[in-house]
């Protein structure tokens, strides 16, 4: 009940601090900066050793400098996260550009769903709450629920509050049969870790033998949905721009674990250009081929 009651306290405080313009909030994120990389150390070893092993060919002071990038975008994140509560439609729209949409307007005149991969690579969550106020067909998200229920209730108001419908991880098929009279994208961040249980194929990625998520491949090949690839750019501080790539648009052709390999090498590609704006905080390799 505490806990409950502190959790409440902590989501009305996160909705005041959205109130402020993101000039200031990205203020408290150098602050926020500063604390997580030089007082606390957050995962700073987790981070150092995926920079490591990801650029075998980059030396100490290279990976040290990603790093440091890294933890300042990090926080900058946390803080866009936080104004996604408040923001409005005409500043989403401003914040997040879009190239190659109309693609995918053919394929929903057509009565055609569609598949969408992208990665935690930028703002990941304010492009796809922009994604949903720029196409004709409902924009449906495959995610992974937040234990704390009061913080997830949040959270799920920020995400959805412009149309957008998330669908938990496990009741993708439902999410879709309701919708399958109906355009829809269905979106995937498709680098997740699944758990040792799901672990059924390594891709590899930069530099190591990585644990793939197949949700993408297999339901390419039962629907025949084409797939594109969201590939993010930062523009600059708070700006980005999203491409959109053809990826697969006949999956039924491709081999086995062909699709998962493939949007594994997109994100790998956009990485290499800009790594600092990628997830690195996560322990993305906790699992080895046995």
């Amino acid at each position: 009940m505490i806990k409950r009651g502190i959790a409440h306290v902590g989501v009305f405080f996160l909705y005041l601090l959205s109130l402020l313009p993101l000039p200031l909030l990205f203020f408290f994120a150098r602050l926020l900066y500063y604390l997580l990389y030089y007082v606390i150390g957050y995962r700073k070893k987790v981070v150092r050793q995926n920079l490591t092993h990801s650029f075998p060919e980059k030396s100490a002071a290279e990976i040290k400098a990603i790093e440091k990038k890294f933890f300042l975008y990090l926080a900058e994140l946390i803080f866009e996260i936080i104004k996604m509560t408040s923001i409005s439609k005409a500043e989403t729209l401003k914040r997040v550009k879009f190239s190659g949409l109309e693609q995918l307007e053919v394929h929903f005149k057509n009565g055609e769903s569609v598949l969408a991969c992208t990665g935690h690579y930028g703002n990941w969550e304010l492009g796809t709450l922009a994604l949903g106020l720029n196409i004709s067909a409902k924009t449906m998200v495959i995610f992974k629920p937040i234990s704390n229920k009061v913080f997830g209730k949040w959270f799920d108001y920020a995400r959805t509050k412009y149309g957008n419908i998330f669908i938990a991880m496990r009741q993708t098929l439902r999410g879709m049969a309701a919708y399958k009279n109906e355009p829809t994208l269905l979106c995937f961040a498709s680098d997740q870790s699944p758990t040792r249980e799901e672990t059924k194929y390594f891709v590899d990625f930069l530099h190591q033998p990585t644990a793939a998520l197949l949700g993408v491949e297999k339901i390419a090949k039962s629907t025949k949905r084409p797939i594109y690839y969201f590939k993010v750019k930062v523009v600059k501080k708070g700006y980005y721009h999203i491409e959109v790539l053809p990826m697969c648009l006949d999956p039924e052709k491709m081999p086995e674990f062909g699709i998962t390999d493939l949007h594994f090498k997109f994100l790998e590609n956009i990485i290499k250009e800009q790594p600092q704006y990628w997830l690195w905080s996560h322990k993305r390799w906790k699992f080895k081929p046995e």
